[in-house]
């Protein structure tokens, strides 16, 4: 077997990357770094897609090519937002629930648990829809951002739902049973690497079933 050497001394030049190619090493890159933040509804709130009518698939009324089926039936959950201009409050609307979020700056001061004046004009007028919808089952969610320890976001966003719910009940009465959870940094809304997500991030959620 032949064995062919180098000269001693001597590199191998590599081809240089074409321009094209550099765009697209750095357009994966960018890509990498900005994936979108997954935005998931908290346990205990649910949709219910299961379909109102049975639909019968061997319907000669259909009038399907032959051969093919019919998938599944669901209800698509139709999905309806309104947020005030400066973000601070936000209003959802689904096929099963109604659901006010409400940013931790118009309720609290930085890093606390009183209500402000102006916190309880805006619970008041949340606890007046939840008397128009007839509600008797509320969900009260506290959230913060991701900044400082996840064990205190869990215990402020637990007293900021606390602060909140006690506030609804005065309005309420005891007619009205309440599930109160604190999440902490857990499902954020926002983007956590920049002040205006982390911001909306900051919040409470009173949530409950719509009117039948």
């Amino acid at each position: 077997m032949t064995v062919t050497q180098m000269p001693r001394g001597r590199r191998v030049r590599r081809a240089p990357r074409s321009a094209a190619a550099t765009a697209a090493v750095a357009l994966l890159l960018t890509a990498a770094l900005t994936v979108p933040v997954a935005h998931a509804d908290p346990p205990g709130v649910t949709e219910d897609s299961s379909p109102p009518v049975h639909i019968d698939s061997d319907d000669p009324d259909l009038r399907m090519v032959q051969g093919a089926k019919l998938a599944p039936s669901k209800v698509l959950n139709i999905k309806s937002i309104v947020e005030a201009d400066d973000g601070s409050e936000r209003r959802q609307d689904t096929n099963d629930n109604v659901t006010f979020a409400l940013q931790a700056e118009v309720l609290f001061g930085k890093d606390s648990a009183d209500l402000s004046s102006d916190a309880l004009s805006r619970i008041g007028t949340i606890a007046s829809e939840i008397k128009k919808q007839n509600a008797t089952k509320l969900r009260v969610f506290g959230f913060t951002d991701n900044l400082g320890s996840a064990g205190h976001g869990l215990m402020l966003s637990k007293k900021r739902a606390n602060a909140v719910q006690q506030e609804l009940a005065k309005d309420l009465g005891s007619s009205v049973s309440f599930e109160i959870r604190g999440y902490g940094e857990q499902y954020p809304i926002a983007d956590n690497g920049t002040e205006e997500g982390r911001k909306k991030n900051r919040r409470v959620e009173v949530s409950f079933p719509r009117a039948s």
